[in-house]
């Protein structure tokens, strides 16, 4: 085994056949971490984010964050059942993409599927940012170092995602657990130490905050709704996370709607639970978390604290408060959300890869990412996730309230055109149902999922006006650029099938083949091109060589005579020392002067087993070779000579294969030789 084979087995593990692609399906209790982690995790960052918007008007708006909350949890809820009406009815893993093109046509599914690859990206981005942060605020020497924090765990998730759903989501599942323990064992703690009177103030209670200039001299009823608005735009993140499980039905085990289903529901009633515990907690113990804390956070004389105030999220200030009198509670609440924080994107490695696999199915993405990989997973599309999220991270600093903006512009597109989807796809099945009792579940499935339109139509509204002048824009016009990238890829692969389809006509015999073998030297390579062109009798042969040095011409002229060889060889002028150019004008010299003939062109190659081998030879031949393969009517037949060093690499490569396990049963080596 090389090397480079070595590493990849030690980083992905032993490879999975075809067959086992039952054995990598999720029960319910790792299906959960693996496609619910998403959601969960926004408790650490979604009320940040409505704090943050509330405080540019100051303190006395913070008394209707837990009302903003409420807004969310209901709209939560609403996404919740109406998801559960989709993974039972489309369980092939396209999800809202598959929903969209059966009911509302190709065009609806396009933009949905645009819209979920962009939030897919996006959502990486964001969790893997926001784990940089936590990080920070738990190991001081990781401030001002969150980007390389951050480009490290994509690449680590990506990784782990290589080796397979299953495996990954194994490995996962405990953090994930850990995480929903700490989050509402600190909320109970919490709740507990107010009844009794013992709950301590926040670190930051005692700073006032400076409201920002747009809001210095009061606020308008219009800015106030806005302001709302826009809170509540931010706080629907928790919302993100919901559209996976929809994409990763196949990845459930039997019966997979039903437990794709409840854990959907249990999905939304753990992340509701504890994002409006968080925000409760937030309000009791008076946390104060603003956008620019050196300057808005002021001491008890009203003197900004200053640039080195360094912020803590709202989870890290309330596990400080709480665990006062308990270090290690607040070293793993802050571990732990650092841990689901990073895998919240894992979510997106599951969704991403299985929706660019349809999508390359259908012909809209490039047929590589419908592959799977050793470990049986979609290798292709998690490489390409990974790439573009810390593209992202890298341009926006890992600042996740300059990220946030972008945010859940494309899942809520996905919501409602989904819902109105559903809409049609029960209408549908109304026209033709004449049980009563099936009547009635219909109506009460459509009922839902017109429900769940209203609220996500209603939200995506809000969030394309209070976010599109924040950053949006960049979202929406990501989205219509790969919408129309997507366009192009398929008009393509249409094209490309359109020409290749047979005619009547293709099966005809040419007039004529002429048969041309290029010749450098008199050697072995060249020997056994000439020998293979002769045996499949063209009806004509020659030799060509190009006449660069007149010396090096008139040995192999007068070697060529020494050999005997019944083939003619001519000799091409060459006034400026070119070889391809000479050999393409012949050869489109000869396809001219004989349009119904074929020409087939005979290139001798070595063949060698170490890298940087190839360097050293054949350059001449790859550059003849990709002129000519662009010539119409022009065949080029490659004819290897294999010298020691690749015979050695098949050797090597044999040895290995008889080294594994199985290599009896398989039938590549006999049992003498594996005892």
């Amino acid at each position: 085994m090389g090397i480079g084979d070595l590493g990849k087995r030690l980083l992905l593990g032993r490879k999975l056949r075809s067959a086992q692609l039952g054995e990598t399906l999720l029960p319910k209790r790792i299906a959960f971490p693996v496609f619910a982690s998403d959601a969960m995790s926004s408790v650490a960052y979604a009320p940040d984010e409505i704090f943050l918007m509330l405080t540019l008007a100051g303190l006395s708006m913070y008394a209707f964050s837990w009302k903003i909350g409420i807004a969310v949890a209901v709209v939560m809820l609403a996404v919740v059942a109406s998801y559960r009406q989709n993974v039972r009815a489309y369980q092939s893993g396209g999800g809202d993409y598959e929903v969209a093109t059966v009911n509302l046509g190709g065009t609806a599914g396009i933009t949905v599927a645009s819209a979920l690859l962009v939030d897919y990206v996006l959502t990486v981005a964001v969790s893997i940012s926001s784990a940089a942060q936590y990080a920070a605020t738990a190991i001081a020497p990781l401030q001002g170092h969150q980007v390389i924090v951050a480009v490290v765990a994509t690449l680590f998730l990506m990784a782990m995602n290589l080796r397979g759903v299953r495996e990954s989501g194994t490995a996962f599942a405990v953090p994930t657990y850990l995480f929903v323990v700490g989050i509402l064992g600190m909320a109970a703690w919490g709740f507990v130490r107010y009844i009794v009177g013992d709950l301590p103030q926040a670190t930051s209670a005692k700073y006032d905050v400076l409201p920002t200039e747009s809001y210095a001299d009061g606020i308008g009823t219009a800015a106030f709704v806005f302001l709302l608005l826009r809170a509540f735009s931010s706080g629907c993140a928790a919302l993100t996370g919901v559209e996976a499980i929809s994409n990763g039905v196949p990845a459930f085990r039997k019966p997979k709607g039903r437990n794709a289903a409840n854990t959907l529901l249990l999905l939304g009633g753990v992340a509701i639970a504890m994002a409006m515990s968080i925000l409760t907690l937030a309000n009791l113990m008076n946390v104060r978390v603003v956008e620019d804390p050196a300057r808005q956070l002021l001491d008890g004389n009203g003197q900004p604290v200053g640039p080195d105030y360094y912020q803590d999220p709202v989870l890290g200030q309330l596990a400080a408060g709480i665990f006062d009198h308990f270090t290690p509670g607040f070293f793993f609440v802050t571990a732990v959300t650092g841990l689901i924080l990073v895998l919240a994107a894992n979510t997106a490695f599951n969704g991403f890869p299985v929706l660019g696999s349809i999508l390359a199915r259908d012909g809209f993405m490039p047929r590589q990412l419908h592959s799977r990989g050793d470990r049986l997973a979609f290798s292709n599309g998690i490489i390409v996730l990974a790439g573009f999220a810390i593209v992202l991270i890298v341009a926006f600093d890992a600042e996740v309230t300059r990220l946030i903006q972008l945010y859940i512009i494309g899942v809520f597109v996905s919501f409602t055109v989904s819902q109105a989807g559903m809409i049609r796809h029960w209408a549908r099945h109304l026209r033709t149902e004449v049980d009563v009792a099936e009547r009635r579940r219909i109506h009460r499935s459509r009922a839902i999922n017109t429900f769940g339109l209203a609220m996500t139509g209603t939200v995506l509204v809000i969030v394309l006006v209070t976010k599109f002048l924040s950053g949006a824009w960049i979202a929406i016009l990501a989205m219509a650029a790969v919408f129309f990238v997507m366009k192009a890829i398929r008009h393509h692969y249409d094209m490309v099938a359109q020409e290749l389809e047979a005619a009547d006509d293709d099966a005809s015999l040419p007039s004529r083949i002429h048969a041309i073998v290029l010749v450098s030297k008199v050697h072995k390579p060249t020997l056994r091109a000439v020998a293979y062109a002769r045996a499949s009798r063209p009806n004509t042969l020659e030799a060509i060589t190009v006449d660069v040095e007149e010396e090096v011409t008139a040995d192999l002229l007068r070697a060529w005579d020494e050999a005997g060889l019944p083939v003619p060889l001519r000799v091409l002028e060459s006034p400026y020392r070119e070889i391809t150019k000479p050999i393409l004008d012949y050869v489109r010299d000869v396809r001219r002067r004989s349009p119904r003939d074929v020409v087939t062109v005979y290139i001798p190659e070595y063949v060698v087993g170490r890298w940087w081998e190839q360097l050293l030879h054949n350059q001449s031949a790859l550059r003849l070779k990709g002129r000519l393969l662009f010539t119409p009517g022009v065949m080029v037949t490659s004819v290897p000579f294999q010298l020691r060093s690749s015979v050695a690499a098949a050797e090597r490569a044999a040895r290995d294969e008889a080294s594994m396990p199985g290599a009896v049963r398989r039938g590549t080596v006999d049992d003498d030789r594996e005892s």
